[in-house]
Parts: structure tokens; C-alpha cells; sequence
């Protein structure tokens, strides 16, 4: 059992490499309520902590070539950082991950108007979106091939940031034994609403410092040009341009090249179309590799895009848990999840979510090392 923890489950007690999951108290928020962190530990180098406020995954610990555990995820050290200044930090995004032009909403000729938190625009569901919410958490039976896991739960009421309906929503983490973590969305709704959720994670595989030596691969020969309020405006090839990520390559190769794009975003914020859009079950969606610690992550998915955001608006304001003040490009966001705006763009794979239908999304992040150095 860990000093100031709480064990929760451990098939194998008296092992000192057996999964795990544990809990200790966070911190409370503002208003008095009292939240934990949660530890999944797969036994085998890698672990996860995460709290019920927002689903927040604080810490992912990952071992790099030589057998170095660092977090490859941004964090702070403070409940009261993530309460007061998080930009989606390690969050759990909903009901509507991404942008929603104006905010507005139309279902079966009924109109919606949701909060705008983003200029003139919804970002991630709304000032009070699901990254701000708390969550029951029950800790998972380990299952016999050694995964140990989590499960979240949230309400979210009629007309929350205005959005239409009584969702519930259950989200599973899954550690398993061969360094993957699994994320499975599931939600229904008691009347037709819309709903994309994602995970937020900045990820880092050096542990520290910048990202933008990381080599991005993404198999997307689409992309999502926007306008200046980051709205997609049309689809186009990403033949000959920087968003061109099919063979991999550095990420600070052509972020500051200039064009209309890139700078609109102040960097990579886009979404990808991923090929070919209508495969069903899990696809690839990215591999991200850091050529200095080996770490290397791929992911697969069930949406059919991926946001890739560089970290444009970390300005040094914010001071992560060891201590680092993070700038743009100190972390990467590779969100899978259904197009932005699709409630306003027919053209695009539905959202919509209607009574009697279950929304089901799964997300795999694996873990490996690569022996080649830069």
C-alpha cells in the first residue's frame, strides 16, 4: 500500500509487481467538496492517476528506453490550479468536444442557443463543460490478463450549457498489462441532443521540456482548413502543405512557416479526417515518437478525426506540477473525436444522439519504446 493512500484492489497482495489501484485525497474545491486521486498501476512500469473532478488524468507514468518512469502528461501540483486556470489539462470534453459556430443548435427544427466561452463560439461543451464536473468513480475488479481499470460516471441535466436532453454518461479507464490505456465512452440521452466527447491530454514523451522535436505521424490525406474564429470552412488535400503528417516528421518542422493557417491557429489547431472514414471498429489515428527517451505512442480509435493542437496558447503564465513554466509546444494534443461543428454542417458524419441509441466511442493510447536514436 503507498504512504498516504488508500488501497482500493490488488489481485495480488503480497506481490510487489501485481496491478493495483489506490486511492488519497486531492484537495477540496472552492465550494468545500472534497475530491481523490485515484492510482491505476499495471505493475509493469506504467501508471495512471486521475481525479473525479473533470476525470482529470494528473499523471501518466510511462518507462522510457533505459527503464526512466517520467509523466508524459501536463499537470499541476494543485486541485485550486485545475478549479481556476486549467486549459483543459488531462480533462474528460463534453457534451460537445471542439467548436460549435455561435453556438448554435438546431434539432428537429428546434433551436438551441448553448453558452459561448470562445470568442462568439462554443469550446468543449461551454464554460461548464464535462472537464469541470465531478464524477463518481468506481474502481474495477482486475481482470485475469492484469488490466486494472476505473469507471466514471456523470449526469448531466437537461439544458446544461444548454444542451438538450438528460445524458448520462459512463467513461472507462483501462490500464492494461502491455502499457496501454484504454478510454471507453459510452452515453444516452432521453431526447435527441448532440455529443462528441475526447479526452484532453497534453502529452510530452520526453517527460520535460519542448515537444516540438516529437516526429508526428497522422494517415490523414484530409484536413479541415478554418476560418479565423477556428471553424472548419471546407475540406481540403494536405498534399505539399505542412499538414502533411503521413510520413512522419518533426512537429516544429513548418509551425512557424507562415500562411494563412498556421497562423490563424498560432500554430497546429485542425482536425484531420481519418481514411478511410467509414472503416468500422478501431482505426490508426497517430503515432507520436520522441527519438531522445525511445517513448513512443500510438493510437488507435473508433471517431473518425483527430484534432492535433501544439499547445498554441501556453504563453509561460502557467506553472506545472514540478515546477516548469509550460510554453507553447511543451505539450501536444492529439484528440479523437468527431468533426467540429458538425451539428451545423450536414456534409459531416452525424452527432446526433436519439432516445433508445447508445453513443459509443473507444480511444487505445499504446506505449512502446523505439531503439533508434536521434
Amino acid at each position: 500500500m503507498r504512504v498516504g493512500t488508500t488501497a482500493l484492489m490488488n489481485d495480488k497482495t503480497h506481490s510487489a509487481i501485481a496491478p493495483s489501484i489506490s486511492r488519497r485525497e486531492f484537495g477540496h474545491l472552492a465550494d468545500g467538496r472534497l475530491v481523490y486521486e485515484y492510482t491505476l498501476d499495471n505493475g509493469a512500469g506504467m501508471s495512471l492517476n486521475a481525479i473525479n473532478f473533470g476525470g482529470i488524468v494528473t499523471a501518466l507514468r510511462v518507462p522510457d528506453r533505459h527503464g526512466h518512469i517520467d509523466n508524459v502528461v501536463l499537470g499541476f501540483a494543485s486541485l485550486a490550479a485545475y478549479e481556476s486556470r486549467n486549459p483543459h489539462f488531462g480533462t474528460i470534453v463534453g457534451r460537445y468536444a471542439n467548436r460549435i459556430a455561435r453556438g448554435h443548435l438546431t434539432i428537429d427544427g428546434e433551436y438551441f442557443q448553448l453558452d459561448v466561452n470562445d470568442g462568439v463560439n462554443t469550446l468543449h461543451g461551454g464554460l461548464g463543460g464535462f472537464g469541470t464536473r465531478c464524477w463518481d468513480i468506481t474502481p474495477q475488479p482486475a481482470e485475469s490478463d492484469g488490466s486494472v481499470a476505473l469507471e466514471l460516471s456523470y449526469l448531466s441535466e437537461h439544458l446544461e450549457q444548454g444542451y438538450p436532453g438528460q445524458m448520462r454518461v459512463q467513461v472507462r479507464y483501462t490500464l492494461t498489462a502491455s502499457n496501454a490505456w484504454r478510454i471507453d465512452y459510452r452515453a444516452t440521452c432521453d431526447r435527441t441532443t448532440v455529443v462528441n466527447l475526447t479526452h484532453h491530454d497534453y502529452f510530452n514523451l520526453a517527460g520535460s521540456g519542448n515537444a516540438l522535436n516529437h516526429l508526428l505521424t497522422v494517415p490523414s490525406s484530409r484536413y479541415c482548413p478554418v476560418d479565423a474564429g477556428l471553424i472548419p470552412e471546407s475540406i481540403a488535400d494536405v498534399t505539399g502543405t505542412p499538414f502533411d503528417f503521413r510520413e512522419a516528421k518533426r512537429v516544429g518542422d513548418h509551425i512557424c512557416a507562415g500562411g494563412v493557417q498556421l497562423v490563424r491557429a498560432h500554430g497546429y489547431d485542425h482536425n484531420w479526417l481519418l481514411d478511410p472514414v467509414d472503416q468500422p471498429g478501431l482505426r490508426f489515428a497517430a503515432r507520436l515518437e520522441d527519438p531522445f527517451s525511445g517513448r513512443v505512442m500510438e493510437i488507435d480509435t473508433t471517431e473518425p478525426g483527430l484534432q492535433f493542437y501544439s499547445g498554441n496558447f501556453l504563453d509561460g503564465s502557467l506553472i506545472g506540477a514540478d515546477g516548469q513554466t509550460y510554453r507553447q509546444g511543451d505539450g501536444l494534443c492529439l484528440e479523437t473525436q468527431h468533426y467540429p461543428d458538425s451539428p451545423n454542417r450536414p456534409e459531416f458524419p452525424s452527432t446526433q444522439l436519439r432516445p433508445g441509441e447508445v453513443y459509443l466511442s473507444t480511444t487505445v493510447h499504446r506505449f512502446d519504446i523505439c531503439n533508434h536514436f536521434p
